[in-house]
């Protein structure tokens, strides 16, 4: 109100200002104005600027994260609170962030710590006032005249309403999902030309795909025929306007509209663009009531040979009610993201071309299909058989190693390979998908109905016999063969298969001389840490030389150290995720305590980040996610958590693909513990360590997510956490940050021209970094969520500034 902005120290002169400018303040917010120098503040309770009649409402709605809040206008006298327009690109705020109206800048949006966001830009001419009218248009007005300086109905975002007008260029983006409000796929335009289209549209340079729906208000013989304005009247009909004064019905004239109503049309996060009503009284239907949309088919009309389509990558798109797409990921494929189905799906194997060796008859014990009936994704072909049979398609698409999928329609083959685009079920296919999966990698079907058990039951009681026979007959074979084994090749069967598996894992036992012989006595040292040395070795058996790690542990504990030392390793053996370093096997022999881990050939991604040659933009940010996605496997994914303790670049290691894989993980309870005057046990390494380590407090999954938040800071920059940067900036993390409040991101990346570029990604991993090394573990995301970051599935919040406040 107000009288908030004048102040007193007299408490009788602030209660009479206070009784004074009560009537005023309710009077300014009834009649819509607001006046320059009015503010407010982010929180649960904020009452919002209101139209005169109350129906609309400009301020804070608050998000489902109750820590969050966005700058919108709402219908402000219907229950759901439904947003028609919304600031800053639909980025949220948090909580104390503040709105002021001021006569120099307009709109200008300020974080907790008192840093810009956000402003109405472009206003050069000084504002006298702001209006909130009954349209749903929030207006500033420009000193001594009463015409806009600036409004949001020229700055729309998702949604237009009646009164409201789409000028030739004009746009509407979708959101990215039902709670995410950043630009998403989809948007609307009214192209120069005079078509009214629908596109999807690249999120990282908004590149338009082919359009899947068109207006056809163009006329290329008559200019003057064509469609420049889209006008939604008052009475709630929506049209184009040609330049010659005649109109094109988006409204069908048929249709009676509904007195006393709301209206509004909508671009949704699923592409369709659909115009509503909602009754004012709530006597009839509560709801809004869709009146029309467009397209008329989603999952059809979208046939462009690049973008998502409808669903996300590799989903399934079928028409539901009201025309909207329903999306499901086929059989072998689950949601990337679990909470958004409209999401990418990914598949539960990884097919290998080592296979493509294999005979056929070989590959069908590894491989089968499911069927899909009526289904395709008909932009993702490489290969056409034609002609073709079903079991030649099938035996084609076993026998390719890029086949994730055949279509098989009347007599001929279509082989599509991932990821597969604009899936979408149609009646009129009369055909079949066939999606190639490995055996065991789905999860059980069904049981058969009693009918068919009873069939299968009768028909297989010779075939049960049978079997049992071979079986007995067999197990007295190997019974026979393995006892030969062990009396006369007792020593080799030792040495080279060991007698000792860890209970649960399949580890192997190696003895000492084993691990001595592999590695020439210890000869080439490949890297040392906290938890001891690293060896290369090669194992040598008949058939092949495989290249090995062994780590030579040398601080563990020393207590009860056999029974500790199994009980990690034997958490360690049933973890498996391609972002992870894997355990061969393992040592425990006398004072000899080691692990054998796979080779990795490209080394530790220090030696490489921080060497003189600058590995790639591209290959930085799949390092961050694919190190995000190994942590997210550890602390939520695994049997036993595991909560790493030392995420560093030394501890990440590379293949020879380059992909980034976690290394020591598990090992943290192995660690001597150095006591400190405070007695404070803390593991990790300077410069990754979380303040809590500090602090006499709980130690949680939320230390690594600080380790990597530091870790992320060094992919983008290429610099150490604490060194190698500028004199005057000598930690890394604090050098970042004040780059990014004082928006020089490209000081971060300069002379990285990829990076440079990629503005959109580089600012998204920043403001992921700055999430994670927040001194207040509460506040950092976990690591799901900054996976989900930086994939660009969620959208990525303001962050607060990291440190402690010294208020």
């Amino acid at each position: 109100m107000n009288f908030h902005n004048y102040h007193n120290t007299y408490l009788f002169l602030v209660f009479f200002s206070t009784l004074f400018l009560l009537p005023f303040s309710s009077f300014s917010q009834v009649n819509g104005t607001v006046q320059v120098g009015s503010f407010m503040t982010a929180t649960e309770d904020t009452t919002p600027w209101l139209s005169p009649s109350s129906d609309f409402a400009f301020g804070f709605s608050q998000l489902k994260d109750k820590n969050l809040f966005l700058l919108a206008i709402w219908y402000n006298k219907i229950p759901d609170k439904t947003i028609i327009w919304y600031a800053n690109d639909g980025q949220p705020v948090s909580q104390r962030s503040r709105l002021e109206l001021s006569a120099q800048g307009g709109l200008n949006l300020y974080d907790p710590q008192g840093r810009s966001i956000w402003s109405s830009v472009g206003i050069t001419e000084e504002v006298a006032y702001s209006f909130m009218n009954d349209t749903g248009n929030f207006v500033l007005i420009r000193t001594g005249s009463s015409t806009a300086v600036w409004e949001s109905f020229k700055n729309p975002t998702d949604t237009i309403v009646s009164t409201q007008i789409i000028e030739s260029d004009g746009v509407l983006f979708s959101k990215q999902s039902e709670n995410n409000f950043s630009k998403g796929h989809f948007q609307l335009r009214l192209l120069r030309d005079g078509n009214l289209v629908l596109n999807i549209r690249d999120i990282v340079t908004n590149y338009a795909y082919d359009a899947y729906y068109i207006s056809g208000t163009y006329d290329p013989s008559n200019s003057s025929n064509s469609g420049f304005q889209v006008i939604y009247d008052s009475t709630g009909y929506m049209f184009i306007r040609r330049r010659n004064g005649q109109r094109s019905d988006l409204t069908p004239n048929s249709l009676i509209m509904p007195p006393d109503s709301y209206y509004r049309a909508t671009l949704g996060f699923d592409g369709v663009f659909t115009q509503y009503h909602h009754p004012k009284s709530f006597t009839g239907n509560p709801n809004w009531t869709p009146i029309w949309s467009k397209p008329d088919n989603i999952c059809l009309n979208i046939n462009g040979v690049k973008g998502i389509g409808a669903c996300g990558y590799n989903n399934v798109c079928t028409l539901g009610d009201n025309k909207r797409p329903v999306c499901e990921c086929p059989i072998g494929f689950s949601l990337i993201d679990p909470n958004n189905t409209y999401g990418s799906c990914k598949p539960s194997f990884t097919s290998s071309c080592r296979d493509e060796e294999l005979e056929v008859d070989s590959l069908k014990d590894v491989y089968d299909f499911q069927e899909l009936l009526d289904t395709d994704w008909p932009t993702s072909d490489y290969r056409q058989l034609n002609p073709s049979s079903e079991q030649l398609c099938r035996e084609s698409c076993l026998q390719d190693c890029f086949c994730a999928v055949a279509i098989f329609r009347v007599d001929t083959c279509w082989m599509k390979k991932l990821p597969l685009s604009n899936g979408r079920k149609d009646q009129n296919l009369n055909g079949k998908a066939l999606i190639k999966y490995r055996k065991g990698s789905l999860p059980p079907l069904a049981p058969p109905s009693t009918m068919i058990t009873n069939q299968i039951q009768k028909q297989g009681q010779w075939t049960i016999i049978l079997v049992g026979s071979v079986l007995l007959g067999t197990s007295f074979f190997i019974i026979f063969c393995l006892g030969f084994f062990i009396v006369y090749k007792k020593k080799k069967y030792i040495q080279t298969t060991t007698a000792e598996t860890i209970a649960g894992g399949n580890q192997r036992c190696f003895q000492y001389r084993e691990l001595l012989e592999a590695t020439d006595g210890f000869k080439e040292e490949i890297g040392r840490g906290a938890f001891g040395t690293v060896y290369k070795g090669v194992m040598q058996n008949t058939l092949t030389r495989t290249t090995i790690a062994v780590k030579k542990l040398d601080s563990i504990v020393i207590q009860d150290k056999e029974k500790e030392f199994r009980t990690e390793v034997n958490t360690i053996s049933q973890t498996y995720h391609k972002n992870l370093v894997r355990l061969l096997g393992f040592c425990d022999e006398g004072q000899h305590r080691m692990l054998v881990y796979e080779f990795m050939s490209k080394g530790s991604l220090a030696s490489l980040l921080f060497g003189n040659e600058k590995l790639s933009w591209s290959l930085r940010t799949e390092m961050a996610i694919g190190v995000a996605r190994g942590l997210v496997y550890l602390h939520d994914e695994c049997i036993t958590q595991i909560i790493h303790c030392d995420i560093k670049p030394q501890n990440i290691l590379l293949d020879e693909n380059y992909n980034a894989r976690i290394s020591d993980f598990g090992l943290a309870k192995l660690l001597v513990i150095n006591q400190s005057k405070t007695n404070t046990g803390i593991r990790g390494t300077k410069g990754y360590v979380a303040p809590e380590w500090f602090r006499n407090v709980p130690i949680s999954a939320k230390v690594d997510v600080y380790s990597f938040g530091v870790l992320l800071c060094e992919l983008i920059t290429c610099r150490r956490s604490l060194e190698d940067v500028m004199e005057d900036k000598p930690i890394l993390t604090e050098w970042v940050y004040d780059c990014y409040i004082e928006r020089k991101l490209e000081s971060l990346v300069r002379n990285d021209e990829a990076a440079l570029v990629d503005n959109k990604t580089l600012k998204s991993f920043v403001m992921v970094a700055i999430w994670c090394i927040q001194e207040d573990s509460s506040i950092r995301p976990s690591m799901r969520k900054v996976s989900q970051m930086l994939e660009g599935i969620v959208q990525v919040p303001i962050p607060p500034c990291p440190y402690w406040s010294t208020n």
